[in-house]
This record gives structure tokens, sequence and C-alpha cells, in this order.
């Protein structure tokens, strides 16, 4: 069976991506078909990325634990929904932090989007498109695009719109068929 993380990638003190977190989780949940787990960002507290060395040289060895529990964590699953937000037009600056500490353990693996933003984070799940696409991972085409205007309950309470849900489903048969082909 594979293994699906669940990342979310906003580390700020209120998250709306929490929410949405929880949201994907309880639907994989009820799916017997891959084993999900969820992967806070938060929870690793990374520096930010100053090694000499590029991670793609390192072999999944890094000195500061905080980055190889990342490393470790990262690479025992076998695809994954980025949940991310859009700062600024852009990918969050932490999460992206977070995915340059590392090289191979993405390589060769799935990932599907599902952007949070008043715009559903159509720019920024176009540039995490490009990265993927740079560490090489397959890129699912469907994404949920969620819109703090139609998907929530005065920007703080995710109230998904009743499409939301079969899109949702579109995503994941989409990941665990892809993420199954991939790792056989």
């Amino acid at each position: 069976m594979v293994k699906i993380g669940i990342v979310l990638g906003s580390v700020r003190d209120f998250r709306f991506g929490e929410q949405i977190a929880q949201w994907v989780m309880d639907y994989a949940q009820t799916r017997g078909d891959a084993e999900f787990t969820l992967i806070d960002v938060k929870d690793f507290d990374l520096p930010f990325v100053t090694d000499a060395v590029p991670p793609m040289q390192k072999n999944k060895q890094y000195e500061d634990e905080r980055v190889q529990r990342w490393s470790n964590a990262m690479d025992e699953l076998d695809g994954y929904i980025f949940i991310t937000s859009e700062y600024n037009h852009g990918v969050p600056g932490a999460f992206k932090n977070a995915v340059d500490h590392l090289s191979s353990e993405f390589a060769g693996k799935a990932v599907a989007f599902i952007g949070y933003a008043s715009d559903g984070a159509i720019r920024a799940v176009e540039q995490w498109r490009t990265v993927a696409g740079g560490l090489s991972m397959y890129d699912i085409r469907p994404q949920l695009t969620l819109s703090l205007f139609s998907d929530a309950k005065d920007w703080r309470e995710f109230t998904p719109a009743e499409l939301r849900s079969r899109e949702l489903v579109n995503l994941v048969d989409e990941l665990v068929a892809t993420t199954t082909k991939l790792r056989s």
C-alpha cells in the first residue's frame, strides 16, 4: 500500500490551512487504498537554507537534526498532497525553504496540490509545479483551488462548497493511481 503525506505548508500562528488539512485527512482515512499521514512543516522548526553543499550531494544525511527529521519524514512517503497558501502571488517562503532543504527525497514521486487564497492560490500552485519539475516529481493535473470568498465563512471557518468534496475525491483518486504506478 502506498504512503501519501498530506503536507501543510503554512507556519503562521493562525493557519486556515489547518482546517483544510484536517478535512483532507478526514476524507483520506475513509479510503482503503493508501496510508495517509498529516505532515505539518511548522512541527520541524526548520532553519533557513544556508549550506554551501546542495542537498542532492548530501545523500540524505544532514548535520542539523531538524533537517534530518524532515528528510526522514519526506523520504518514507511515496507521494504527497501539498496544501499551500499564496503569499503576494507566490509560494509561502517557509514552505519553499522546507522543500529547498531536500532533493532526492522527492525525486520520482507524485505530488498533488490544494491551494487556498482569495483566488485559490493558482499562482502559487503554478510555481510549485515548476519546483516539482526541478525535483523530478510527477505533478498530477487535478488540483483544488479553494477560495477564501466562497469556501470560507468570514475568512476564518472552512466551509467548502459542495463540489469541493467531488474534486477532492478526483484529486486523491488520481494521486493514489499515479503513486501506485510509480512505485511499481
